[in-house]
């Protein structure tokens, strides 16, 4: 199978030929109805790559050159069509893949918990069904913006020329806070060593800006940076791209073709994802660590890697080779050094700092200029865990720039944005069989949890909501919140205060 072949098996892999022109929009909904009629109706504008199940999305996207920047996705797909949980796979799947893909949920499972769940796990909106052509197509015109800004924002600095790159190649990690202090201290420390540097983190933390950071700030700054998702492409792919291939290596090598270790000459290859890297191939990479020696598909000739070597992971490395899932010779090699990205639930006002960064640069192109919070979503904001991380804060960003140019954004509007009820207070459906589970969980996954200001956010948010349902008429509030009107009175003031 050729690298740059396009696996053709399922009833939907059948795609019209791409046109340049046009950007390649992933559909996948389990009706063929819908499918057939959408493609059609935006096909007009987008290059649509039609998929029934998550299995299919994921082989389609892995065997394309270039994964779409946009997708738009149905919650309810087989083997569970009328439970989302399929569909929040796919959304981690496609963004595991493709970090920068633009995802719209397109959803007949309604409601709010199902939507602020998906933009959680990173979808950019969530839209429910039936939805009208003009709708669709708003939301992926908006979609593809945002996309166009972090390009123009992001652009490659590795192969800039040294007076190009900025005065501090560590600007792109925003934040002050002790632990982003402590991760711009480990980058400094190891950017001029040649040994391999480990990255872990979770999904949407930054991990590959952190790798990007190590490579500005080193001697090899100016070289060629080259990054390789080992998840982004089928595992039979992975060998002839990291190493190259020779001609007649197998069916579709009409020419030799360098691979990644060889085109980054003695600069720097990131190799992300590398937890998802097939067993037979680690052992070749551990011979490249080891003495630089590798060989392309079907040559006998040896060849010599220059390129430092920085693997990113959001798995326990440690872990998955004591279960035989990762080799421990391999892990022990890449691991000389490892850099923790922090969480964004541990980095406190730097949630502010992200939210400036973000805001600027997706509020550049909305009329009337900035949104703006107020003093309770700020509290709200700075209260809410993001357990998408970096990845999530953005998109919430987007929406808000979108929804609310030049206005203030009160705790109501933000918390329809948010995903408050993913954590402490799970849906049945997620997996958790009482609030008592769900609460374990919480408690287990996050550091630094506070109880108070668990509790204040969310009575914050639900006495906005019932206020901004009751247009402002405390009485009525009070009536959705089950509570007589001088409580309600009483608890605006302690949040007023900051009690």
């Amino acid at each position: 199978m050729s690298p740059n072949s396009t696996p053709t098996s399922g009833r939907r892999f059948e795609a019209p030929a791409i046109v340049d022109s046009m950007p390649a929009l992933l559909l996948v909904d389990d009706d063929p109805l819908i499918v057939d009629s959408l493609s059609i109706m935006l096909g007009q504008e987008f290059n649509v790559l039609a998929a029934g199940t998550r299995e299919e999305a994921v082989s389609l996207v892995r065997g394309l050159a270039v994964a779409p920047p946009l997708a738009l996705i149905d919650l309810g797909l087989p083997p569970t069509p009328h439970d989302p949980g399929e569909g929040y796979k796919l959304i981690t799947a496609l963004l595991t893949h493709a970090p920068t893909m633009k995802i719209i949920v397109l959803s007949g499972q309604s409601g709010d918990a199902q939507g602020r769940r998906a933009r959680a796990l990173g979808a950019i909106d969530f839209v429910s069904k039936p939805a009208t052509l003009a709708t669709l197509v708003r939301a992926l015109r908006e979609a593809l913006e945002a996309c166009a800004a972090e390009r123009e924002a992001e652009r490659p600095l590795a192969n800039a020329p040294i007076n190009a790159l900025p005065i501090d190649p560590l600007s792109a990690l925003i934040g002050q806070s002790p632990p982003m202090v402590r991760l711009k201290t480990q980058i400094r420390l190891y950017a001029e060593s040649p040994f391999p540097v480990l990255i872990e983190g979770e999904s949407g933390s930054g991990k590959e800006i952190a790798a990007a950071s190590l490579h500005r700030l080193s001697r090899r700054g100016t070289k060629p940076y080259l990054a390789l998702n080992c998840a982004a492409i089928a595992p039979s792919l992975v060998e002839p791209t990291l190493f190259g291939y020779a001609k007649g290596a197998f069916t579709g090598a009409l020419t030799p073709k360098a691979g990644y270790f060889e085109d980054a000459q003695d600069g720097t290859l990131l190799l992300d994802e590398i937890g998802e890297l097939p067993l037979e191939l680690q052992a070749k990479l551990l011979r490249v660590l080891e003495n630089g020696e590798y060989n392309r598909v079907g040559e006998t000739q040896s060849r010599q890697s220059r390129a430092r070597i920085v693997a990113a992971t959001n798995r326990d490395l440690r872990a998955e080779s004591k279960q035989g899932r990762f080799r421990p010779d391999l892990y022990h090699r890449l691991s000389v050094f490892t850099i923790r990205v922090p969480p964004l639930r541990d980095l406190g006002p730097d949630k502010l700092a992200l939210l400036v960064h973000f805001r600027a640069l997706y509020s550049s192109g909305t009329e009337g200029g900035e949104f703006t919070l107020t003093a309770a979503a700020q509290r709200l904001w700075l209260d809410y865990p993001f357990p998408g991380n970096a990845r999530e804060l953005r998109n919430v960003v987007i929406r808000l720039a979108t929804k609310y140019p030049a206005a203030a954004v009160d705790a109501a509007d933000l918390e329809a944005e948010l995903d408050s009820g993913a954590t402490l207070f799970a849906d049945p459906g997620d997996g958790h069989d009482s609030l008592d589970d769900a609460a374990l969980v919480e408690l287990d996954r996050r550091g630094g949890f506070n109880l108070d200001h668990r509790l204040s956010s969310w009575e914050r948010a639900y006495i906005g909501a019932a206020m901004k349902l009751a247009n402002g008429n405390v009485s009525q509030a009070a009536r959705l919140l089950g509570v007589n009107r001088t409580t309600l009175y009483s608890r605006m003031a302690a949040l007023e205060r900051g009690d």
